[in-house]
């Protein structure tokens, strides 16, 4: 290799300054050859960086087409504009020069490394420290080498900020010769897993044998782009012969490659992406605006502030710009870096405040976007079809989180929400429903956000299908014969409502029914219907036929209301909490499928278990009394709960008995004086000890209630103390003659009109 047939450029990955100067390096040296460092199995669609439709961020994607979930085994190479590798990439493509990925291929990459054992800590502090901190960091050596005690910020100030001025790439090589030389001399004490120290010289080695292969085609001038550590590597006068035997016999695997869209966010340091940088839409920015980029950028933080209708002048954008350079003049930086626009930002445009800079950096330091390939990608078929069913459902991907309202009786939203529940069968989480979304009801709320990942996923997810519709109706089949808990089973039933999975139902309501018919736990009896009646009451939202479910429905509540009363008697406090929540969740789900046979049955399988309250344990006591006492079904609740909270019961029962009680809220205590005085009562003539013993359990009952109902109880327990004659506070008094109309509009809305 010659200097004058051959030129390496050492680049630190994803920099505005280095892809800037290679550029202007490349258009010196008119190679006719440009050699990258990346997995030449990309060779043959590197074309498609040309593509209008191509727009960065992009990333090369490897993945092993056979298997499936641990089996599969994927690797990213990621590219921003700013990327000095993309820019080569379109030099090379622009100018006719042919173009070649020249590192170890990913067919020999995705084989584990073997032999790995653990880096020893504490070796990379310092100057003199062992030899592995050079190879992981050699740029953090440079900088403090410099003065610098921030690597990122000496190489923004020598290499990202520079405009003009002589090529870096020469003394990026010669620093980086000084220091392989210092490691390289000594291999026995690096310190790094051997497994890795072997996958770094195989990929050095194959480096140098694409090299010597493009010259020996007749290539003249050849211009290769890679990491600056490798670059003394490629220099050096290695023979053939050696790097032939050091790639002889190497471990593949069978592979695809394509490329895929990637995002700034994945481009950042923080993502755990091991070549990131601190702040992708500051490198963007650099990169794309290279004159007056201070003044740009405040410009652009000033337009972001004013967009959430926040007052930033003129005025304050010039008084930023002054102080941002000042800041840059006091440290002996070339150019305010991101460091001094931010303080600069937090001074004068947010006048001090931290959250409107936390609004910045989310909108311009990330600067969070997502890319795009063109369609002559080479896909799996499920990501074509999820491509048509996108643009036909006009749902964009995007990366910044989005909150999607859809409109269940319109087709396009309900098609919308189908399109959403399916991926989330298939694991493709695109989509996450709102947690406080009403059940039953003609809305649903999603959260949207695209995640390079979902790419691999998806194709995962192929082993399931070529559509959406097709791999979930596979997937959701799969779920249910392997389901291990009834639960799961009702799940899965649910999920295939939701997702219109007609042709997979058939198969699901089979397991479904077998499963219930056998099982005998009341507690997985009462965790299952839940699920089934959303289901019941999605499908008739949805037009969706449920009459299989019905059946289901209909004996696990007879099943359930027959198993109930023995199975919560003697049960211990945790069994009890859990007993609870199963009775409450069955309790709404009877409530909201509103048969009032069902309800009926249950309502009377409660009045059953409180007329033997010696066998309930407290807590579920109080609750089973207080639903009785909404549905109306207890005329003598006060008598309940005077003998519950008697001198003669043990504090701690009396405790419970009052948390399950006030478990559904603490309105009741705000309409009924009589129970209040009762509670009141208790807890004040309970002695020291036992108050001392009850008082977690108070806690958190009342703890669960808002600020406002607890300072409304405290009123009521202060006017009790306080006797009849106590003011009454303002705006107390009822005026029955103008609540009248507002009362009968809520019962008409309740549909209680008989009641008025």
């Amino acid at each position: 290799m010659t200097a004058s047939r051959v030129e390496v450029y050492g680049v630190r990955h994803h920099g505005p300054g280095s892809a800037r100067a290679l550029r202007a390096a490349l258009e010196d040296f008119k190679p006719d050859a440009v050699l990258i460092e990346g997995p030449p199995e990309a060779d043959p669609i590197v074309e498609l960086a040309a593509d209008p439709g191509m727009v960065p961020p992009v990333a090369l994607l490897a993945y092993s087409p056979a298997g499936t979930g641990e089996d599969r085994r994927a690797a990213f190479w990621p590219f921003a504009e700013f990327s000095p590798e993309w820019q080569a990439v379109r030099h090379a493509l622009a100018t006719g020069a042919q173009v070649r990925f020249c590192d170890l291929p990913a067919a020999n990459q995705l084989v584990p490394l073997t032999d790995e054992e653990p880096v020893a800590e504490g070796s990379g502090d310092g100057p003199d420290g062992a030899d592995e901190g050079i190879r992981l960091d050699p740029l953090g050596w440079l900088a403090r080498a410099a003065g610098y005690d921030d690597t990122e910020r000496w190489w923004d100030d020598v290499v990202e900020h520079r405009h003009g001025g002589p090529s870096p790439f020469p003394a990026i090589a010669e620093a980086m010769a000084e220091l392989r030389a210092r490691v390289d001399a000594r291999p026995e004490e690096s310190g790094l897993p051997a497994g890795y120290l072997r996958r770094e010289e195989r990929r050095e080695a194959y480096m140098r044998r694409t090299v010597r292969r493009v010259l020996k085609e007749g290539h003249e001038r050849v211009a290769v782009v890679c990491g600056a550590w490798h670059v003394p590597a490629l220099l050096a006068g290695v023979p053939a012969a050696r790097d032939d035997r050091t790639l002889r016999g190497l471990p593949k695997t069978k592979v695809a490659m394509t490329w895929v869209p990637w995002t700034h966010g994945r481009l950042a340091g923080w993502s755990g992406y091991g070549a990131g940088v601190r702040s992708p839409g500051w490198y963007h920015h650099l990169f794309t605006a290279p004159d007056r980029p201070v003044e740009r950028w405040l410009t652009a933080a000033a337009r972001v502030l004013r967009a959430e209708d926040l007052h930033v002048s003129s005025a304050h954008v010039i008084e930023a710009v002054r102080l941002a350079e000042a800041l840059a003049a006091l440290r002996g930086r070339p150019l305010a870096g991101l460091e001094e626009v931010t303080e600069a930002t937090r001074a004068v445009l947010c006048e001090g405040a931290d959250l409107p800079v936390e609004l910045v950096r989310e909108r311009l330091v990330v600067g969070e976007r997502l890319g795009a390939v063109p369609e002559r990608t080479p896909m799996v078929p499920l990501q074509r079809d999820l491509r048509a069913e996108q643009r036909r459902l006009r749902l964009r991907p995007s990366a910044l989180d989005k909150e999607q309202d859809l409109d269940l009786r319109k087709p396009t939203d309900l098609d919308r929400s189908h399109l959403l529940h399916r991926l989330r069968l298939v694991g493709v989480e695109w989509g996450v429903p709102s947690e406080s979304r009403s059940k039953g009801t003609f809305r649903e709320t999603w959260t949207l956000a695209w995640r390079p990942e979902f790419d691999v996923e998806l194709i995962e997810a192929s082993a399931w299908g070529t559509t959406v519709r097709g791999a979930a109706t596979a997937r959701a089949e799969a779920l249910a014969g392997g389901a291990g808990a009834l639960a799961d089973l009702t799940s899965v039933a649910e999920r295939c409502l939701l997702a219109d999975l007609g042709d997979a139902l058939p198969t699901v309501m089979r397991a479904l029914a077998d499963r219930a018919a056998v099982d005998t736990d009341v507690a997985h009896l009462m965790a299952a219907l839940p699920a089934l009646v959303r289901a019941l009451r999605y499908g008739d939202v949805r037009g969706t036929s449920t009459g299989p479910l019905h059946t289901v429905v209909d004996g696990l509540v007879v099943r359930i209301c027959v198993g109930l009363p023995a199975a919560v008697a003697g049960l211990d406090d945790d069994a009890a909490r859990d007993t609870l929540g199963r009775v409450d969740a069955v309790h709404g789900a009877l409530s909201l499928l509103a048969h009032e046979g069902h309800l009926e049955r249950w309502r009377r399988t409660l009045e059953s278990m409180v007329a033997r309250p010696d066998a309930l344990h407290g807590l579920v006591e109080g609750r089973l009394t207080r639903l009785l006492h909404d549905a109306g079904r207890l005329p003598d609740v006060p008598d309940r709960m005077a003998r519950a909270v008697s001198v003669g019961a043990a504090p701690a029962r009396a405790a419970a008995w009052v948390e399950g009680f006030l478990s559904g809220g603490g309105l009741l205590l705000l309409h009924d004086d009589a129970l209040l005085r009762l509670v009141d009562g208790w807890i004040s003539g309970l002695p020291g000890d036992s108050f001392t013993d009850v008082l977690p359990l108070l806690r958190r009952t009342f703890g669960a209630y808002g600020a406002a109902e607890r300072r409304a109880i405290g009123e009521r327990a202060r006017r009790l103390h306080a006797g009849a004659g106590a003011p009454r506070p303002p705006g107390d008094d009822l005026d029955e003659a103008r609540a009248a109309p507002a009362a009968a509009t809520a019962l008409t809305i309740l549909g209680w009109e008989g009641a008025r």
